[in-house]
């Protein structure tokens, strides 16, 4: 459930409340304002599915926030405090994401009121199939108008389902796998899509320790080597940023908060090991390497130079904002800092990385996936032997040059094998990612830093990405 205390605004409210802290500093005619921050539309369904010898009758939403590029995209949710106004927020955040990463769509949000651990595999396959038919029918699942992909409760396997069901109901459109994205590989998916989202987060970090100005108003001071993160939330986002920035970054994980209760250790949390706990036990209780803490929201109170908040919304509010230690919050969920939580964290000088920007790799590589869909081709395989022919002739020619210097020179050890190896499928997903983050961020630090009335990271990107769509509507004719 969300943790928004009753007196602040909710989920929606806090969405809306960035939007017109935006739009207050950009001069949009009144009409296109409300045109670009209304939702176009919502469906409600609610099916029954016969499960152990009875009719269960669930309640799912599809939403519509803007249609200014078509298809729309955005991910369905199981969980059991699904409901409209959340889906809603949702949908608009996944406009605003779109717009600011440059990918095509218009933004759209699914979910559905139910807690999957409560059924087993099988039952879920047929709640699941006859959602997708639900929507698939009223085109809310189509290639050309609304794509899903995975979202908190779902995954691979559920978007399997997914395609197979439209499948089954449009058996001549060629192009049905592209109806869903983050599907498993062998059904149309394509390679970096499970680390996705945990991997954009790493991109996004990487590009603003790029920027030394950037670091310092965060009251830091460096690169990421050395530096130690809080992780709230060890789901498929939270553990892929944790693993890379420990792996390949040099970060310290110190602090893991579950819904049991947090792990804490200065020293150093191998992230590998608790998923695999987790996994197991269904929480971090007993886990024998850390601290834990049954007051896991303690810990997002520890000191640390870098929290990650990527499970639900509103877990840093107007209760606990002010006793935040962070200096940097990137917000790997949906929503994580409430709009009043917000205000007080940018009064203390607390950096904030929002949310439509740093968790964008899921839908970037969405994108990717949707378009190797629809061109039933997967990327690398034109160009990958061509690449590594051409690598080739170099190669040749140091060899040569080896043998005539003998002793004088030589190639550096592994220098042939990187060189020579043509870029497949996951190196093009990856790199395409990180160009992506890198530009959407420089989008942003340019208003954050050249406007003197945008003060923060997330006013910057409402901007960008509103007058993206702005832009859309204006070449419509609106």
């Amino acid at each position: 459930m969300s943790t928004i205390p009753a007196n602040e605004p909710t989920f929606r409210e806090s969405v809306d409340l960035m939007f017109n802290r935006a739009v207050a500093l950009m001069d949009l005619p009144p009409g296109l304002e409300e045109k670009i921050r209304v939702c176009n539309a919502t469906y409600t369904v609610r099916f029954g599915v016969r499960l152990r010898g009875q009719i269960t009758t669930f309640t799912g939403y599809r939403s519509v926030h803007s249609e200014h590029m078509e298809p729309v995209k955005g991910g369905i949710r199981f969980a059991p405090s699904v409901h409209q106004d959340e889906v809603e927020a949702l949908a608009a955040l996944m406009t605003y994401k779109c717009a600011l990463v440059e990918a095509p769509f218009g933004g759209s949000k699914g979910g559905l009121r139910i807690d999957p651990r409560d059924y087993d595999e099988y039952e879920l396959e047929q709640i699941t199939r006859r959602f997708a038919y639900e929507l698939a029918k009223r085109d809310m699942i189509h290639p050309a108008q609304n794509v899903p992909a995975p979202d908190m409760g779902t995954g691979e396997r559920e978007m399997a389902w997914i395609a197979d069901q439209y499948a089954r109901m449009n058996t001549t459109d060629i192009n049905a796998r592209a109806c869903v994205t983050g599907k498993p590989l062998n059904a149309g998916g394509i390679s970096g899509r499970v680390e996705a989202t945990g991997r954009g987060v790493q991109y996004a970090l990487r590009e603003f320790f790029r920027h030394p100005e950037d670091v310092k108003v965060a009251k830091l001071t460096g690169k990421l080597d050395g530096k130690r993160v809080i992780v709230q939330g060890l789901g498929n986002v939270g553990y892929h940023a944790a693993k890379f920035l420990r792996d390949e970054d040099g970060c310290t994980i110190v602090g893991i908060i579950e819904r049991d209760g947090a792990l804490h250790d200065e020293s150093g949390i191998d992230v590998d090991a608790v998923y695999a706990w987790i996994l197991k036990h269904g929480g971090v209780s007993g886990y024998p390497d850390a601290a834990h803490t049954a007051e896991g929201a303690t810990v997002l109170e520890a000191e640390c130079d870098i929290l990650i908040p990527a499970a639900l919304e509103g877990v840093i509010n107007l209760t606990n904002a002010d006793r935040i230690k962070a200096p940097l919050i990137i917000e790997a969920a949906n929503g994580p800092i409430t709009a009043g939580a917000d205000d007080v964290l940018r009064e203390k000088g607390t950096v904030v990385i929002p949310d439509m920007y740093a968790n964008a790799g899921g839908v970037t590589v969405s994108y990717f996936e949707w378009v190797k869909n629809l061109s039933h081709i997967r990327f690398g395989r034109m160009q990958r032997r061509q690449e590594e022919a051409r690598h080739q002739l170099v190669i040749d020619e140091l060899q040569r040059l080896d043998e005539v210097l003998g002793d004088q020179w030589s190639m550096t050890p592994n220098f042939k094998d990187k060189y020579l190896r043509g870029a497949d499928e996951l190196e093009l997903v990856r790199s395409g990612l990180d160009d992506t983050m890198r530009i959407a961020y420089q989008s942003m630090r340019e208003v954050w830093h050249d406007r003197e009335d945008v003060h923060d990271l997330r006013t910057a990107a409402y901007i960008v990405s509103i007058s993206k769509v702005a832009a859309s509507y204006r070449a419509k004719g609106l």
